[in-house]
């Protein structure tokens, strides 16, 4: 029996395909575009929303992409109900549930209910399932959030220091990926959403210091004092939000991810390479 991975391309799939090979896994590998097959992994095209191909009687299906579009497929196709369904969804779902900014707000009940969907989809067909919430992702070079902070820095020479007092716990891609190989293997993680933070938290200054610090490049610091983040907030409306998170902690209780999953996070220590875009799979 296969595996079917939604995202295998993905900066979690950059990971989670070498673990599945190394069980000896087949593995049914979804790309919007024409991929050469490896050895335990066949490349099959086709996207959510859109046309997929069949996947027979898959052992698992994973999911790094849009949660509702996942749900609709898993409703729609004949999944034996031992399949064991894994899927990422974002711990934005719970951090910006009471943002003031409307947009984040939204995004928030997006993702809750997308996980309800999954979870329905799934128990209707009496299908295992696990989804969890990562934190800030990084570690294969083509996330959106640390790695075009990382790039641009490198680029101009110049690295933006802001004054953030808020907690965060970057999570790298292959801890994600081990996560999910090992809540294959434990029931017990089943009917669950489960937070998934890195092993260290620290503040958002810290965070930027250690991202400046990991480069090759030399970079200039430029500290931006708090003062100047208030007035940024309210000067700019379409920053509001980011400036605001900055004093907010954005953190993850890995407490059940460790007793259900015996999975522990590597604490955060960039290098070089966790901004270089990794090659094609």
């Amino acid at each position: 029996m296969s595996i079917v991975v939604f995202g295998a391309s993905s900066q979690i799939g950059h990971f989670l395909l070498p673990r599945l090979r190394a069980r000896g896994e087949s593995v049914l590998a979804l790309s919007r575009k024409p991929r050469p097959a490896q050895a335990g992994v066949a490349w099959l095209q086709g996207e959510l929303p859109g046309e997929v191909p069949d996947v027979g009687q898959p052992s698992a299906v994973i999911s790094f992409g849009p949660l509702k579009t996942f749900a609709e497929w898993l409703a729609s196709t004949r999944l034996p109900s031992s399949t064991r369904v894994i899927a990422t969804s974002s711990m934005s779902a719970e951090s910006k549930q009471a943002s003031d900014v409307p947009a984040e707000r939204a995004l928030s009940q997006m993702l809750r209910d997308g996980e309800s969907a999954v979870a329905a989809a799934c128990d209707a067909k009496n299908m295992p399932w696990t989804i969890f919430r990562p934190t800030i992702i990084y570690g294969a070079g083509i996330d959106k959030s640390l790695t075009p902070i990382a790039q641009r820095a490198s680029r101009l020479h110049v690295f933006p220091l802001p004054a953030g007092r808020g907690l965060r716990q970057p999570v790298h891609a292959d801890d994600i990926a081990a996560a999910v190989v090992a809540a294959m293997d434990q029931p017990a993680s089943a009917g669950r959403i489960l937070p998934l933070g890195g092993g260290e938290r620290l503040t958002a200054g810290e965070m930027f210091a250690r991202v400046r610090e990991s480069l090759t490049t030399p970079t200039l610091p430029v500290p931006i004092p708090a003062a100047l983040l208030r007035f940024g907030r309210t000067a700019v409306p379409r920053l509001r939000g980011p400036l605001t998170r900055l004093e907010a902690d954005l953190v993850a209780d890995n407490d059940e991810l460790r007793r259900l999953l015996g999975v522990s996070p590597r604490p955060f220590r960039p290098d070089a390479a966790c901004w270089v875009p990794q090659p094609p799979l």
